[in-house]
């Protein structure tokens, strides 16, 4: 069967472990929780778990005092005992301390390899945030870990796990109506890149900033980097490639069944917003090639979107139709006639209701959330791979990464999954691993 009329038989399995389970958790035993960054997407996904199953959250863990105090509030309000978790600022000594089921890390990008491998050591099962890692051996590294530790480990691509776009490949993808597909177009226009130049200053008192910096590069502290505005920096992260490619690249790798891509390429800078401290693109488009197609990244901080419905999404070209997918809904569209059809985003507001008025909330997203936490759940009980297994993560936050590599050194990766390598390319092949700040050590993916 040729991958461009894919998927009838090759994504069968997949769907199997997608049925309606997904919004229905079976009770088990009371899972003891952790939570090692506590901040906007760690109460997110920490709030949606309580909603879903009886856990009883143990630990919490923060560098920044006020915002570790403020999650443990409402973490003792939500969760069904009542209980106040304890705190840490220190991962490690939370992971010596207290025993868990089952750890979340919602740190900054440059937090997530060495805290997740900890938990996976300590015994725990482990949800992380995307992408997996700021460079590729951290990822790898985090996949090696999961598979010798057996741990269960979800990557926080919660497309994979989206109501309204688990309808759209059921019913448009899987019935085969886009027919050939030639290429993928996956984009962000959103203004999001951070424009302003303030001057470094001292941290704030709540914040440990040499914690909160780890492994990364000490950078000056600066108001722009905390909280949330750390993705203005690469110190930190892979930019918007690494923040907002990576979901939609995942999903559409999902959605079509792609592995690896063969070769990468990219291009880009700071072209417009020039003035600004970050030091992210503003500007810039990859080339992920797969065997049939490529699919291809666009982002620009600054214009217009092409299309104003679809500021953040994929559009999928096939010979009878086109398919536009993003967080909000999905449109098909057939070519010479036939049904369009339309989905959107489930909210259920008639289960949670707490959706409507919590704090920072992307309420569009919460089901998408909780689907995957409920997918996660049953692969604990199972100890099957979940929907968004830690390899899948690495593939699509790697090639990310790899997207960034190219447009730096200005030229073509061809990427060899078997060795985990650029073909013929030693000073790509250095770039796999960024250097860690000491005493930090960077893992192995052994």
């Amino acid at each position: 069967m040729e991958r461009r009329h894919f998927l009838q038989a090759s994504s069968a399995a997949l769907l199997a472990g997608l049925s309606p389970r997904l919004f229905a958790a079976s009770p088990q035993k009371q899972l003891k929780v952790g939570l090692i960054g506590c901040g906007w997407y760690g109460k997110c996904d920490l709030l949606r778990l309580i909603q879903v199953r009886d856990v009883e959250v143990v630990a919490l863990c923060d560098v920044d005092s006020r915002m570790l105090s403020e999650a443990t509030t409402i973490v003792a309000e939500r969760q069904k005992s009542g209980n106040t978790p304890r705190t840490f600022g220190d991962y490690r000594t939370m992971l010596d301390e207290v025993e868990f089921d089952i750890v979340l890390v919602d740190t900054p990008d440059h937090w997530h390899a060495l805290p997740a491998i900890a938990a996976m050591e300590k015994g725990a099962d482990v949800w992380v945030q995307k992408p997996t890692g700021v460079d590729v051996i951290e990822s790898q590294a985090m996949l090696f870990a999961a598979r010798k530790l057996g741990r269960v480990v979800q990557v926080g691509t919660q497309r994979r796990s989206t109501p309204h776009l688990i309808e759209a490949r059921d019913k448009v993808i899987k019935q085969g109506l886009l027919g050939d597909v030639g290429l993928v177009e996956v984009y962000c226009y959103y203004h999001m890149r951070n424009q302003k130049n303030p001057p470094d200053t001292l941290p704030p008192e709540n914040l440990d900033y040499e914690m909160w910096t780890g492994p990364a590069p000490m950078r000056p502290y600066n108001e722009i980097v905390h909280p949330r505005g750390w993705r203005a920096f690469m110190e930190y992260g892979n930019g918007i490639v690494g923040d907002m490619c990576v979901h939609m690249y995942d999903m559409t790798r999902w959605m079509l069944d792609l592995g690896w891509p063969s070769h990468i390429s990219s291009n880009g800078g700071i072209l417009v917003q020039t003035e600004a401290k970050a030091n992210i693109t503003d500007t810039q488009t990859a080339t992920f090639q797969h065997p049939d197609f490529p699919v291809i990244w666009q982002h620009r901080s600054w214009g217009d979107a092409p299309d104003p419905q679809y500021p953040w999404g994929t559009t999928i070209y096939g010979s009878k139709g086109t398919l536009k997918l993003d967080v909000n809904k999905y449109d098909f569209i057939p070519r010479g006639g036939g049904k369009s059809m339309h989905g959107e985003a489930l909210f259920e507001y008639d289960k949670y209701p707490e959706d409507k008025t919590e704090k920072d909330l992307e309420r569009h997203v919460a089901s998408a959330i909780r689907g995957h936490m409920v997918n996660f759940l049953d692969c604990i009980e199972s100890r099957e791979k979940p929907v968004a297994d830690i390899e899948q993560g690495h593939i699509s936050s790697s090639s990310c990464i790899l997207a960034n590599v190219a447009m730096d050194l200005g030229r073509t990766l061809e990427w060899d999954p078997t060795t985990h390598t650029v073909k013929n390319d030693r000073e790509a092949n250095q770039r796999l691993r960024r250097p860690y700040r000491a005493p930090w050590i960077h893992p192995e993916p052994v």
